[in-house]
């Protein structure tokens, strides 16, 4: 039976579940934010809280604890001398979801998760690491600003102009045929 076992398995076998949550938990501690899908967001929160209640108990045992999810003996050492101080006074609730946007590949909705009372001020975590940027961007961009030159606009053209743009400009086209109407 399975009674009060809660939690969402994420598609993902149990031990590849675990190891994925502790290295986000690490991560999130270690960086105090990081973005990820809404499902995995909530999972972590949940984990995170837990290891922010055993850093506030701060005895050995709880340290141990601590260890059992967090990777890296620097962020413990984080988690028990930075962390605990600073939610010394709190109750609970150290953490929160942001959602944020769909993502370019699978258009899987994103959330941010972030410790609360951070000393800076919150970014996408994809902004700190590569400009916040998707796969295929760089080349993107100077095409759009191309398009929008061509048809004397300031700005990109709307997206049934943006298609004849890019047939004028010799750009690939999926079909020039007209689909009949069924």
């Amino acid at each position: 039976m399975r009674h009060r076992w809660g939690g969402r398995k994420l598609g993902r076998t149990t031990s590849h579940r675990r190891a994925m949550l502790r290295n986000m938990v690490t991560s999130l501690l270690e960086h105090e934010q990081i973005e990820t899908t809404d499902a995995k967001a909530k999972e972590v929160r949940r984990l995170a809280e837990r290891m922010i209640t055993l850093g506030k108990r701060g005895d050995l045992h709880a340290r141990r604890l601590a260890m059992r999810v967090v990777r890296s003996r620097a962020v413990a050492a984080k988690l028990f001398d930075e962390l605990a101080p600073r939610y010394r006074t709190r109750p609970g609730g150290y953490t929160r979801v942001l959602k944020t946007r769909r993502r370019v590949g699978d258009a899987a909705p994103l959330s941010l998760v972030e410790l609360v009372d951070r000393e800076t001020p919150s970014a996408p975590a994809g902004e700190a690491k590569g400009g916040g940027r998707a796969k295929g961007a760089e080349k993107a961009a100077p095409r759009a600003r191309a398009r929008a030159k061509a048809s004397g606009e300031g700005e990109a053209a709307p997206r049934g102009r943006a298609k004849a743009a890019g047939k004028a400009q010799g750009g690939s086209a999926r079909s020039t045929k007209q689909r009949p109407k069924v």
